[in-house]
């Protein structure tokens, strides 16, 4: 079963309640389907939206958030502008391949692609379509369990949120989410593939994180799922933790180093592709919500009580000065700077030992 408690904020606001996890996801689905055709109204300053996910598309930052937002940046996070989305539901990841072409997700398995680094924003595929493409496949496959839970999603609509992506290059993404989704595209979201049945995952779990690094790729998600593909996804192995809550975001550092952490600010390390683990010391216990990795490869953590968090040797050190609002993500400008997303916006925060937030 999963989780109780209250969907993210319309994403991420239960994470940062301190709730344990996830649905009922929010809005029907008959408001989540009239948000999927209702363009995001524009705000007077739209980065102190709530924003869950940022990345670069070459020098500009994109970030996105709450009813559909989406702002830019050419001067390293100095000024902000909104771009229009032919949406408002809530955006909850975005990834670029180049400074051009990138995607962005969200509820109502929403996904948007851009060809022009953000300014523009088109519809790639959303829950309806989601649902009808797993009905057909799993009616081909002849997988009666599959056929049910396929035609269980299409009646209830619209409102399974998407969570996270991983661009293999501009054409081929995969994405992740609640009740075990995960469907990848091998033409810019042209048409859809599923691969749930590969998973594993029986139960549907949600599906909070993906990573990607050469053929590795990483998924973790609620109740404690790791599961780990060391052959570009075709087959998937779950990993064996000594913790069983959710984990919200991950890492993968290196060629045998998997980071993953979420509730309670339970973080788990293994330098040998998930064969044993060890525990980091979190200075609170509280939600780990976001994750990056820096130029130098070191792994940023943020939580919901405006902690940023770096982690060196088996220690997380938070960065000094005064706790920021609570925290959805954190993207690493360069070694000395990133910026952190929270409730209230964008927030600038300085990466060297001992300097105020």
């Amino acid at each position: 079963m999963p989780e109780s408690g209250q969907w993210h904020r319309q994403c991420l606001a239960w994470l940062l309640a301190g709730v344990a996890a996830a649905p009922a996801w929010g809005a029907p689905a008959a408001l989540v389907g009239d948000a999927l055709g209702r363009p995001a109204l524009t705000t007077r300053n739209p980065e102190r939206s709530v924003l869950l996910a940022a990345d670069r598309a070459g020098s500009r930052i994109v970030a996105v958030g709450e009813r559909g937002i989406v702002v830019l940046s050419d001067d390293n996070g100095e000024r902000w502008r909104q771009a229009p989305t032919p949406v408002s539901v809530t955006l909850t990841a975005v990834r670029f391949a180049d400074q051009k072409r990138g995607y962005a997700l969200g509820h109502g398995g929403l996904v948007l692609a851009t060809g022009d680094g953000g300014q523009s924003w088109k519809p790639r595929l959303d829950g309806r379509q989601m649902g009808q493409a797993l009905v057909a496949e799993a009616r081909a496959s002849g997988d009666a369990t599959a056929i049910a839970s396929a035609e269980r999603l299409v009646a209830e609509g619209a409102d399974k949120p998407l969570l996270d992506l991983v661009l293999f290059d501009a054409q081929r993404l995969l994405v992740v989410g609640a009740y075990g989704m995960a469907l990848v595209s091998s033409d810019a979201g042209a048409t859809w593939t599923s691969w749930r049945a590969r998973l594993g995952n029986p139960k549907e779990s949600h599906l909070y994180a993906v990573r990607q690094r050469g053929s590795r790729i990483l998924m973790a998600g609620e109740q404690g799922l790791v599961l780990l593909s060391d052959d570009g996804g075709r087959s998937f192995k779950r990993l064996t933790l000594p913790y069983n809550g959710s984990f919200f975001t991950a890492e993968l550092p290196d060629d045998q180093a998997i980071v993953v952490a979420g509730l309670r600010g339970n973080v788990w390390r293994s330098t040998n592709s998930g064969a044993a683990w060890h525990q980091l010391a979190s200075p609170l216990q509280v939600s780990i919500t976001g994750s990056t990795m820096d130029g130098t490869g070191r792994v940023l953590l943020v939580n919901q009580a405006g902690m940023v968090l770096v982690l060196k040797g088996d220690e997380l050190q938070p960065l000094a000065g005064a706790p920021l609002p609570p925290l959805n993500a954190v993207l690493a400008l360069d070694a000395a700077q990133a910026l952190a997303l929270s409730v209230q916006g964008v927030q600038r925060v300085s990466l060297q030992p001992g300097s105020p937030r």
